[in-house]
């Protein structure tokens, strides 16, 4: 089973090849114990249309037994959301938000992926699935790296402790955001060793094999190195679909 980082959007004739492949491995675990369709937890924070979204994207790519769970902004998940469920969603809006609301199933959700349970983030969902979670800010030093409305409400960019399914920093809605240039600045600076920017409508599946690209966009692989002088400098290219 496998880790789906989706980068945002919401082109529903994307949504097979976006969202076929986390439904297809939900189906799997869900047969092993007699389910005809999987059971699917998808969580948001804030506005019930952050789960309506995903909720009929992956409708769109072959659906399930969807069971949405919306909490308030500043509030937590109950733990029982993660109870007898064969694939966990973790839905879009603001970052930090969605780190506070899932303190409670951090352990839960590691043991679980460990296990085969298959995850899929979207936009906030996959920047926290990171061991350090970019969660936010439009400056690095004081000076401008990205659009401020990009920056969840934060100055500097930041981190926080993610749900450590990846060990890669993950930024969403790259070419669409501008957000490709954060993670360039964060890695420059040493604030990030190195991470993903993702397109919308585009998955990066990490499982136990290669990397694999799904949908209409691009991932960009971001990594810092020295030179031989001790200089750092920052390498970008995509990794193909």
């Amino acid at each position: 089973m496998s880790v789906h980082l989706v980068g945002g959007g919401t082109d529903a004739t994307q949504a097979s090849d976006v969202y076929g492949r986390f439904l297809a491995e939900a189906t799997q675990r869900g047969t092993i114990v007699g389910r005809s369709a999987p059971r699917v937890a998808v969580l948001a924070v804030g506005a019930p249309d952050a789960a309506d979204t995903l909720v009929a994207l992956l409708g769109e790519a072959g659906g399930g037994d969807l069971l949405p769970d919306v909490v308030a902004a500043g509030a937590t998940f109950d733990t029982r959301v993660l109870n007898d469920v064969d694939g966990l969603v973790i839905a879009g809006g603001r970052t930090p938000d969605y780190v506070t609301a899932t303190v409670p199933l951090v352990d839960q959700i590691r043991l679980l992926v460990a296990d085969s349970l298959p995850y899929l983030g979207y936009s906030a969902g996959a920047m926290i699935a990171a061991d350090r979670a970019l969660v936010g800010g439009f400056r690095v030093g004081g000076v401008d790296v990205s659009p401020e409305w990009t920056s969840e409400g934060l100055d500097e960019v930041t981190l926080q402790e993610g749900l450590g399914l990846v060990d890669l920093a993950i930024d969403v809605h790259a070419a669409q955001a501008g957000t490709l240039s954060r993670l360039v600045a964060a890695a420059e600076a040493g604030v990030v060793a190195g991470g993903v920017a993702i397109d919308e409508d585009t998955v990066l599946i990490v499982g136990e094999g290669a990397l694999e690209v799904r949908g209409s966009g691009s991932v960009w692989r971001v990594i810092a190195s020295e030179d031989g002088e001790g200089d750092q400098f920052v390498s970008v290219a995509t990794i193909g679909a």
